[in-house]
């Protein structure tokens, strides 16, 4: 693990993309990045739904299952209550170095552009926002309404990167895990962590 790198944020909410979220969680563990990690209520029932992963009640027990599941080391991954106003990623004294919220429901969205602050994940991103950090959200949603858009196009205009869960296809991909690497790479390269998990256009294309 890194000392010398304040934490990277990392929210998960109850859109469908659980699987996004988890293997970008694998693979900041395996990078050597201490995450703090915070999971909306419907978030968690969408783990469960759509992955074998079935997650505790409490925050110290998701934080043990996780961290046993990614083999993250001592400190490595901290899990946070939505409620827990006490946590590191609620002041702009200890923002985090940048935060990603994948999958992002619009209802979260909206209220991280009204800067709501209703919850610790909202106040997370509203604190990354005021801090000038990269605030990256992976909106899946299907058709966008004009609310949506609206929300999405405030954001970006504050610096906000909105990453759709859009996987590509021209590396071929093989399998339901391709599709998903495809996405978290794209996350990865809006942190500036190296990866080689999908191919890039124009290399080792066939």
């Amino acid at each position: 693990m890194n000392a010398n790198r304040s934490p990277l944020a990392l929210a998960i909410t109850g859109a469908s993309g659980a699987p996004y979220a988890l293997r970008l969680l694998e693979v900041l563990i395996g990078k050597g990045e201490a995450v703090d990690l915070m999971i909306s209520a419907p978030g968690q029932i969408v783990v469960g739904m759509e992955t074998e992963l079935r997650l505790p009640g409490r925050p110290a027990e998701i934080q043990r299952v996780l961290a046993e599941a990614f083999g993250a080391a001592d400190g490595q991954l901290r899990v946070f209550g939505r409620e827990e106003w006490t946590a590191p990623l609620a002041s702009g004294s200890n923002a985090p170095r940048a935060m990603v919220v994948c999958p992002c429901t619009t209802g979260t969205l909206a209220s991280i552009a009204a800067g709501t602050s209703g919850n610790l994940i909202e106040r997370a991103a509203d604190v990354t926002l005021k801090e000038g950090r990269k605030l990256v959200l992976v909106p899946r949603e299907t058709p966008f309404s004009a609310i949506h858009l609206e929300n999405m196009l405030k954001l970006a205009r504050l610096g906000v990167v909105i990453l759709p869960p859009s996987p590509g296809f021209y590396h071929r991909p093989q399998t339901i895990a391709d599709l998903i690497d495809f996405v978290v790479a794209r996350i990865l390269d809006q942190l500036d962590i190296e990866h080689d998990l999908s191919p890039r256009w124009g290399e080792g294309m066939p």
